[in-house]
């Protein structure tokens, strides 16, 4: 991944005569998410073709103690307000001003629920998935039914490649079939659907949402 170089972090360099808008992401995966979002960059169609998304991943280098939801939001509430103030003293248009992004799952984590309160109270926007961010992979092949008990492998044995796949961690461009954002994104809907409002998001399983950071972070309306 290149390096940005001074006022660049920010989003306000030119590209080809373009400005861009920065979206920095936090992920609990070391591998999985970061080859997905590497895959979608690539191969997605984009809502504004005018305006490119230039996609950090904000902790690649650290270590599994720091990939907990907590103390992943904790990193991204204090990059998002080192941002804001970088942007607000730039003088940038609010349009390009930096998205701060965690993706983590519910699997057997505590204090969940506090982690996404605060992301919420300083703006962090959460993709979160229970149990795990392999049902987001599994919705791109087939709607996902019954629970999980939050046992990650569950899910991760109803994709297709479970059982052929060397390292089933690594996202591969042949799994993420042309056209199945959309499925995915429909199946996710109605798999959430069942369950109600008034359930906190750490008892919604399953559950994902990663289609709204795919749509509302990467700006990528299909693939």
């Amino acid at each position: 991944m290149a390096r940005s170089k001074g006022r660049d972090s920010l989003g306000p360099a030119k590209q080809r005569g373009r400005r861009h808008r920065v979206v920095h992401v936090f992920t609990e995966g070391e591998v999985t998410e970061p080859h997905y979002i590497d895959i979608i960059k690539e191969r997605g169609t984009y809502a504004d073709s005018v305006m490119p998304v230039a996609v950090r991943i904000a902790n690649q280098n650290a270590p599994g103690s720091q990939r907990k939801p907590v103390k992943l939001v904790e990193a991204a509430v204090k990059l998002m307000r080192e941002e804001r103030r970088a942007a607000k003293r730039e003088g940038l248009k609010k349009e390009f001003w930096p998205q701060v992004w965690c993706l983590f799952d519910r699997d057997q984590h505590e204090h969940v629920e506090t982690a996404l309160k605060e992301a919420r109270e300083a703006d962090v926007r959460v993709a979160f998935s229970h149990p795990c961010f392999e049902i987001w992979r599994v919705l791109h092949h087939k709607p996902v039914t019954g629970t999980f008990n939050g046992v990650c492998g569950e899910a991760t044995a109803r994709l297709p490649y479970a059982t052929s796949a060397a390292n089933i961690k690594v996202v591969l461009p042949e799994q993420i079939v042309h056209g199945s954002f959309e499925q995915a994104k429909k199946r996710a809907r109605q798999m959430n659907a069942a369950h109600g409002d008034h359930v906190p998001l750490s008892n919604r399983d399953p559950y994902t949402d990663v289609f709204t950071f795919v749509e509302d972070g990467l700006g990528i309306v299909s693939y």
